[in-house]
């Protein structure tokens, strides 16, 4: 078990308040200071197809102004193939994308997909960029992100997150768990997100196989109420409170 969980604080939803009127405030770069102040690891954007929220000049103003590795989250297209190979970021996530959803909807079909796949896993892996599949915690798939070659996979924990009965819950849980050991047991580094808040961080963070989260939208909602970078440092407080729990369990 790594003794310390890394946070990777996603920015997307700043610029998607700057968005709805135009103009430049909120900045999200001014967001990824303050992040990196407050204690997170990493920064992650998405940039979609259709801009709702990061831009290209986001993008490339983050790779000049901010020390923190920059996470691309990217549909696998020949347009952010392209960016990604351009802007080289420390890393970049794959993710499936809708122009019509409002959010992630769910995992890549690493399995089914790997014919289209391959070609984005090994041009941004040639480049030295860390290349991530952002799936579900499901066996099938962490053995075809294994297959494809990329060294980190991302599970999708919006299920368990979203789950209202403890039955469902516990049940989504040791799927994480599980997709967690397995990827571990392949030999990728593993990392989970996608709809993680404070209820939710603690059974999360003391899977010991995780090695980082990255989270967004909670804290920019919470940011409203709290300020950001206590918001940022009351996350990360909860992340290595349960970490050492779990350490410390398992020493035991």
């Amino acid at each position: 078990m790594n003794d310390r969980l890394r946070l990777g604080v996603n920015i997307d939803h700043v610029a998607t308040i700057r968005n709805a009127r135009g103009g430049a405030h909120p900045d999200p770069i001014r967001a990824a200071v303050l992040a990196a102040e407050a204690g997170a690891d990493g920064i992650t954007a998405h940039l979609r197809e259709d801009r709702r929220h990061i831009s290209d000049a986001d993008i490339e103003r983050l790779g000049m102004e901010i020390d923190l590795p920059l996470n691309l989250e990217m549909a696998a297209t020949d347009e952010m193939l392209e960016i990604a190979l351009r802007h080289r970021p420390f890393a970049a996530c794959i993710v499936p994308e809708k122009r019509e959803e409002r959010t992630t909807e769910g995992g890549l079909d690493a399995a089914g997909g790997h014919n289209h796949l391959a070609r984005f896993v090994r041009d941004m892996g040639n480049a030295d960029i860390r290349v991530s599949l952002f799936i579900e915690p499901d066996p099938i798939q962490v053995a075809a992100a294994a297959q494809l070659g990329a060294p980190v996979i991302e599970l999708h924990v919006g299920a368990y997150c979203d789950a209202e009965d403890e039955a469902a819950k516990e049940l989504h849980y040791q799927r994480i768990v599980d997709a967690a050991e397995r990827a571990d047991q392949l030999g990728l580094e593993c990392h989970a997100g996608h709809g993680i808040s404070f209820e939710t961080v603690g059974p999360i963070a003391a899977i010991p196989s995780l090695m980082e989260l990255n989270i967004g939208h909670f804290l920019i909602g919470e940011a409203i109420y709290v300020g950001l970078a206590d918001t940022i440092k009351e996350m990360r407080r909860r992340m290595d409170v349960a970490r050492a729990i779990a350490v410390t369990e398992r020493a035991s």
